[in-house]
C-alpha cells in the first residue's frame, strides 16, 4: 500500500507538472504565436490590397479619359458628288487644310489627292479643346485661319490674272501650255456615242482650268464618266464643258470671265491619265457637242 501510495503520488506529480507546463507552454506559444500572426496579416494584406485596387481604377481612369480626348473632334465624312479635298477642307474647318485629310487618309484615297470619289469615307480630326487656354489657342489658329485664307485667295487672283491669255474677241484657251490628245469626232467603242464628243487637252494634274469666255455657270459638280466638270452658258447660247478635274473653283449660278478660273485639271471619272475633256455644245446636256477647236478658231483662239 504504502509503495503504491508512493508509486501514485509521483506519477500524478508528474502528470499536474506536465499538464502544468503543457498548458502554460500551449498559452505561452499560442497566444504570441496568434497576436503576432494576426498583426501581421493586417498589415500585409490590407495595405497592399488597397494599393492593388487603387492602381488598377487610377490607370482605367487615364486611359478613359486618353480615349475621350483622342475621338473628341474626330469624325468621318462621307464624300459627295462635286467635293475635292480643298473644299471639304474649307467647309469642315479642318486645321491644315486638305494636306492634313491627305495625310490622314492617305491610304484610303491612294497616290494621287486628287482621285477622290463619292461614297468615300474620310476621317476628318480635329484637336481637343480642354478649358479656356485651349479654347483661347483655337480662337488664335481660327484667326490666323483666315488670315491665310485671305492671303491665299489674294495669291490665286494674282496667279489667275497673270495665267489668263485674253484675246480681242474674248476667248481664250481653257489651259495654257496643253497639247491635244484625243480629238474630236475620234471613233471608238469606248464612248456610249460612238466618238469622242470633245477635245482631250493633255496637261498634269493640278494644271489651272479657265473658262474660254464670259458666261454663267449651269453646273459644277461630279458627273460620273466625267468626274468632276463645270458647265458654262455663254453670250452666244452656246455652252461649254470642262471635265475630270480634280478640284472646282466655282459654284452653279456664279458668272464667271474670260480666263478666269474655274478649276484645277485631273483624271476624276472614266479615265486612262490626267487630262483635260473639253466640249462645245448648243445645250447643257451630253449629244449637242459640235466641234470645240473649230469653235474656238472662229473667235480668234489659236488651238494645236
Amino acid at each position: 500500500m504504502p509503495a503504491k501510495g508512493k508509486h501514485r503520488r509521483p506519477k500524478s506529480q508528474r502528470l499536474s507538472r506536465s499538464i502544468a507546463v503543457a498548458g502554460t507552454g500551449g498559452a505561452a506559444l499560442a497566444l504570441p504565436l496568434m497576436g503576432a500572426t494576426g498583426a501581421h496579416a493586417a498589415t500585409s494584406t490590407s495595405a497592399p490590397e488597397k494599393a492593388v485596387q487603387s492602381v488598377p481604377a487610377a490607370e482605367k481612369t487615364v486611359t478613359e479619359k486618353a480615349a475621350t480626348a483622342k475621338t473628341e473632334g474626330v469624325k468621318t465624312y462621307s464624300v459627295k458628288a462635286g467635293d475635292w479635298l480643298a473644299k471639304i477642307a474649307e467647309d469642315q474647318d479642318v486645321t491644315g487644310g486638305w494636306k492634313k485629310i491627305y495625310q490622314d487618309n492617305r491610304e484610303a484615297i491612294g497616290s494621287d489627292p486628287s482621285l477622290i470619289h463619292p461614297g468615300l469615307k474620310l476621317s476628318l480630326g480635329k484637336k481637343a479643346t480642354t478649358g479656356t487656354t485651349s479654347t483661347t489657342k483655337s480662337s488664335g489658329s481660327s484667326a490666323g485661319s483666315s488670315s491665310s485664307s485671305s492671303s491665299s485667295s489674294k495669291k490665286s487672283t494674282a496667279t489667275q490674272s497673270a495665267d489668263t491669255t485674253s484675246t480681242s474677241s474674248g476667248y481664250t484657251l481653257p489651259v495654257t501650255g496643253g497639247t491635244i490628245g484625243t480629238g474630236y469626232h475620234v471613233a471608238g467603242s469606248m464612248w456610249s456615242s460612238g466618238y469622242h464628243t470633245g477635245v482631250d487637252f493633255v496637261v498634269p494634274t493640278g494644271t489651272t482650268v479657265k473658262a474660254v469666255a464670259a458666261g454663267t455657270v449651269v453646273s459644277a459638280a461630279y458627273d460620273g464618266a466625267y468626274g468632276n466638270e463645270v458647265v458654262i452658258r455663254h453670250a452666244d447660247g452656246e455652252y461649254s464643258q470642262y471635265a475630270h478635274m480634280s478640284q472646282l473653283s466655282v459654284s452653279a449660278g456664279q458668272t464667271v470671265t474670260e480666263g478666269q478660273q474655274i478649276g484645277l485639271s485631273g483624271a476624276t471619272g472614266n479615265v486612262t491619265g490626267p487630262h483635260l475633256h473639253f466640249e462645245i455644245r448648243t445645250t447643257p446636256y451630253y449629244g449637242s457637242d459640235v466641234d470645240p477647236v473649230a469653235y474656238l478658231r472662229s473667235h480668234g483662239v489659236t488651238v494645236g
